[in-house]
């Protein structure tokens, strides 16, 4: 089989990484970054492998619900969890009726690294256990995924200010 694809981002922020870590690791700091433009409630957060993360985005009359299950935790340098991209509301897998073709689980990849007073996050994600139709829909989304991790990003560059203020 060929390699799949994987998606990658690379940012600095002008924070320590203590507090970077924190943006992705304390529910009420994460609900306010992720998923830019929608309401985000976190319902759970157990953060230990195996714990799950779940998340429902709220936008006009309509939800997406996700889960996470957290896989690898190296505070603070690094976690890995899948990502299963559309749930229903009681967390079971189901096509996302939003992204017909979207994969229904990712491996999502986050690192931390120290850049002297400030931290470079590496953040990835593949398709996992995906279809040739998954794969494919992936691929030609990378392009534009930049664009909405992008928003989340900005916004945690205001957490992060008002944190160090």
């Amino acid at each position: 089989m060929s390699e799949l694809p994987t998606y990658r981002l690379e940012r600095v922020f002008a924070a320590p990484r203590a507090l970077v870590w924190r943006t992705w690791t304390d529910p009420e700091l994460l609900q306010r970054w992720y998923g830019p433009g929608a309401e985000t409630t976190i319902h759970r957060f157990d953060l230990e492998v195996g714990g799950m993360w779940l998340n429902e985005m709220k936008w006009g009359g309509n939800s997406n619900f996700q889960k996470v299950v957290f896989k690898e935790i190296d505070a603070p340098q690094k976690l890995v969890w899948h990502h299963h991209s559309s749930t229903d509301e009681d967390w079971n897998d189901q096509p996302n009726a939003m992204m017909p073709g979207w994969p229904r689980l990712l491996l999502t990849t986050v690192e931390f690294q120290d850049q002297g007073e400030q931290t470079l996050v590496i953040l990835t994600q593949i398709p996992m256990e995906a279809s040739a139709e998954e794969i494919d829909c992936f691929t030609k989304m990378m392009a534009g995924m930049d664009k909405g991790w992008g928003a989340g990003y900005g916004v945690i560059d205001q957490v992060l200010a008002e944190l160090m203020d």
